[in-house]
């Protein structure tokens, strides 16, 4: 298979080392890193034209995009002000590269400061939306709407710009809000294109992928499954694969892609730590062994994990625990099962830019497990338990993973699931973790996630899940006063997770599922909804 020079660039220090094929290479867009929130987001955006796209740091020398060689360059955003001392620059000579550029926000600003421009701070910053009226509607602004609302977010502003630049659009506040030079083809947007608030920011990005940067969409799924399948038979050869199953949409469709791929050479081991929610454990067993034909080893280990938790309110106690007591089972297991040549991991891309939690083998220079990024991300595994890493999935955003995991065969109940918290209903009980608990917990949550199913609402939650308090309140039910524990209703509506706001769930479903509970959970006499957004609180009350 043929492979591209290593990615040179580094993020965090985690050099991006897997190969790419001749087609996807030709086909990249380059996302340097300004320290912008949005950084992934455009990365995001650009796959969505079917264009690949990695995010690389500010700090990556013209000579290595060189070898990279992208098909077009995009200078993120960032919180700096170009003229702050120390602050991020780009290598100077990226502007002679003859690749097309698009500077957004700072980036924009960068651009025009180091090509001899002058960026200053504005009497008045622009924040949140903005109309953007439209000067030169040809390339980047080609069918964006005049009067397109755009999403701001700047203090600073360009008010002379470089030679050979002029005005593509302009704000009410801001005289250059998109500019270019279009015989270099540098382009720069002082608004954020990237984000679901700017109309008109999609039809954007496709003008600089298709027709600035002259990308073909090569981007598929297809085009990843056979790839993926080639590199894993070619890596593997007939060595065996050891994958910690969680029942998790990313371990599930890296399941299903290794099978496909390397068959009964692939094991996979599912640690059943107790809290999980109420049949999963045997649902995800059916599902794998029988209907699909993939061998899991079913470890039973509830007892053990309980115990560990004996006496432990602290949320962090809770979760490290967990995290050391799934480390020795792990650990148990795997050598009962084996000998294993690699650990197959279900790395993201965001994993790749944001960790740096990874070893290199200095003999065979193969990344090695420290770290098994399973459905508990804990901390690192033995030293001395060292495989080498399969990890197909980390090029692929989650929203590309389920894609993914639809394309080879994963159920739509997998596929769709809502997120879960590794250390499952042990952080949805405030305080200690007892059996009673954890089934009174289990039945609650059980009735939340059937009645939204019955109702045809499932997937218009990005969770909704129960929480049990370790209070006690007074009740009357037939007569007889009850002293029991109350449960936390948690529906929430998120894009990916990091923002939310709680779900204006009609109030007759609640009623059902409030009376759900107080009837058919022995030790709950009242439902409380919790109607705090992120932030300023969390999803997870731990």
């Amino acid at each position: 298979m043929t492979t591209q020079a290593p990615s040179l660039s580094q993020h965090n220090g985690t050099a991006l080392s897997e190969p790419l094929d001749d087609n996807l290479k030709s086909q990249i867009i380059v996302i340097l890193d300004f320290g912008s929130q949005y950084s992934e987001l455009i990365a995001r955006r650009i796959r969505e034209t079917q264009v690949y796209s990695e995010v690389l740091s500010y700090r990556t020398t013209a000579e290595q995009l060189r070898k990279i060689n992208p098909k077009g360059i995009i200078l993120s955003g960032g919180p700096s002000s170009v003229y702050d001392t120390g602050a991020p620059q780009c290598d100077p000579d990226i502007w002679q590269l003859g690749v097309p550029v698009l500077g957004v926000c700072y980036g924009m600003q960068l651009m025009v400061k180091q090509l001899g421009g002058t960026v200053e701070r504005s009497k008045r910053g622009e924040y949140g939306k903005a109309s953007l009226f439209i000067d030169d509607p040809t390339d980047l602004l080609t069918n964006v709407e005049e009067g397109s609302t755009m999403w701001m977010s700047h203090g600073d502003s360009c008010t002379n710009l470089p030679d050979g630049f002029e005005t593509l659009a302009h704000t009410e506040n801001t005289p250059c809000a998109a500019i270019a030079n279009h015989k270099k083809h540098l382009f720069g947007v002082q608004f954020h294109p990237e984000v679901v608030h700017s109309i008109g920011g999609i039809a954007l990005i496709r003008n600089f992928v298709y027709h600035i940067c002259e990308c073909e969409p090569t981007w598929t799924t297809e085009a990843f499954v056979d790839q993926s399948i080639r590199e894993i038979r070619a890596k593997v050869g007939d060595k065996r694969v050891l994958l910690a199953l969680s029942g998790g949409v990313d371990s599930s469709t890296l399941a299903f892609l290794l099978h496909r791929a390397i068959g009964d050479q692939l094991t996979c081991m599912f640690i059943d730590q107790g809290f999980m929610r109420k049949g999963e454990p045997e649902r995800l067993v059916e599902l794998f062994d029988q209907q699909f034909h993939i061998s899991v080893q079913y470890v039973e280990a509830r007892d053990r994990f309980l115990a560990q938790l004996e006496g432990i309110t602290d949320p962090e106690e809770k979760r490290r625990r967990i995290g050391h007591e799934f480390i020795q089972v792990f650990e148990e297991e795997s050598n009962r099962l084996g000998p294993f040549d690699y650990l197959a991991q279900g790395t993201l891309y965001p994993d790749v830019i944001e960790s740096a939690d990874t070893n290199v083998d200095p003999k065979s220079g193969e990344r090695v497990a420290v770290k098994i990024k399973s459905h508990h991300n804990v901390g690192g595994l033995p030293k001395n338990l060292r495989f080498k890493l399969v990890e197909p999935l980390r090029k692929l955003f989650k929203d590309e993973v389920r894609k993914l995991g639809r394309s080879i065969g994963l159920p739509e109940e997998i596929v769709r699931r809502h997120p879960f918290p590794g250390p499952g209903l042990a952080i949805r009980i405030i305080g200690e973790v007892t059996a009673e608990r954890l089934n009174i917990l289990r039945d609650a949550d059980f009735i939340v996630r059937d009645e939204i199913s019955k109702q045809g609402i499932y997937h218009d939650f990005w969770q909704a899940f129960a929480v049990l308090l370790p209070v006690r309140s007074v009740g009357v039910m037939g007569d007889q006063r009850t002293y029991a524990h109350p449960i936390v209703l948690r529906l929430i509506t998120s894009e990916d997770g990091m923002t939310a706001d709680w779900a204006r769930v009609p109030y007759e479903v609640l009623e059902i599922i409030s009376n759900r509970i107080v009837n058919e959970v022995k030790g709950v006499n009242r439902v409380v909804y919790d109607i705090t957004s992120k932030p300023p609180g969390t999803i997870e009350w731990e």
